[in-house]
């Protein structure tokens, strides 16, 4: 995912992760692990990106401050309700649901931004229990935005063409709008132009012609690097979080017309803060 804000675990602590997993199983071996039935396995949470020191050799953030990353083209993006999958600590699932509190939702702030903590507030406002978890979820969805653009920055930088997406379209499912939204991996059976891409999904003319032309900029991209076709809606490179511009993919793909500047610059300068904390900046 590009730039992250926060660290990522060694390959000794997950090891060390995983042996407390083993014991909570009753398990000593790999193979007595792997002859548990599913339904004991039920509940388990992963570990994400580990470095290893040989497939990650560092953590993610410093490959990408110091230039190393690959230089490929990449197709980036993200959905507008990112927190609906669970993907945010504070925002989504885990901890930050309908029960979140203003005081636990200002808390978190503190502790992620620290002096910053007050730029954030006024950026994601909450005087009420309430508003506590919208905040939450939008906040999310902001900082992964952040993310993917900066990662289009950073390949744009290594002499790359780089293509950012923000994708609001919320999938039908059983002829309603999915409760969750435009959640993480929505966009996936309009990429593929799948209509079973979700269970009991049901689309309307309209996820149709999105599907048909998404799938179009993806196969155009994966086959010449560059999503542009006949047809289609121009898709601008991304540069620059100054001059750069997603494109929405929402009942019709259409080019923002404005970025969220003030909130791009906020997760920015929290990132900066964040390595020069860490010594790596």
């Amino acid at each position: 995912m590009g730039l992250t804000m926060g660290r990522m675990a060694s390959g000794q602590n997950a090891q060390a992760n995983g042996v407390k997993t083993m014991e909570a199983l009753g398990v000593k071996t790999i193979a007595e692990l792997r002859a548990k039935p599913l339904n004991e396995l039920t509940g388990l949470s992963a570990g994400g990106l580990i470095v290893d020191g040989y497939v990650i050799p560092e953590d993610v953030s410093l490959t990408f401050m110091r230039g190393k990353q690959n230089a490929v083209d990449v197709l980036t993006g993200s959905n507008k309700d990112e927190a609906n999958f669970g993907i945010c600590p504070g925002a989504g699932g885990r901890g930050g649901g309908p029960g979140l509190t203003a005081e636990t939702f200002k808390a978190n702030a503190q502790r992620k931004f620290g002096d910053a903590a007050g730029e954030f507030a006024k950026l994601y406002p909450v005087t009420a229990d309430t508003e506590a978890q919208p905040a939450a979820h939008v906040a999310c969805a902001d900082e992964v935005n952040w993310n993917m653009r900066q990662w289009a920055v950073a390949q744009s930088k290594a002499g790359k063409k780089a293509y950012t997406y923000f994708f609001t379209r919320i999938p039908t499912i059983n002829g309603a709008p999915s409760p969750q939204g435009a959640t993480h991996t929505a966009e996936i059976s309009y990429a593929w132009n799948n209509p079973k891409g979700q269970a009991n999904q049901t689309w309307t003319d309209v996820d149709t012609k999105l599907a048909d032309q998404m799938s179009s900029y993806w196969v155009n991209f994966i086959s010449k690097g560059d999503p542009n076709g006949n047809g289609l809606t121009k898709w601008p490179e991304y540069k620059d979080f100054k001059s750069g511009r997603v494109m929405v993919l929402g009942d019709t793909p259409q080019v923002e017309t404005t970025a969220p500047a003030e909130k791009l610059s906020f997760y920015q300068a929290a990132f900066q803060r964040l390595m020069s904390a860490t010594g790596t900046n």
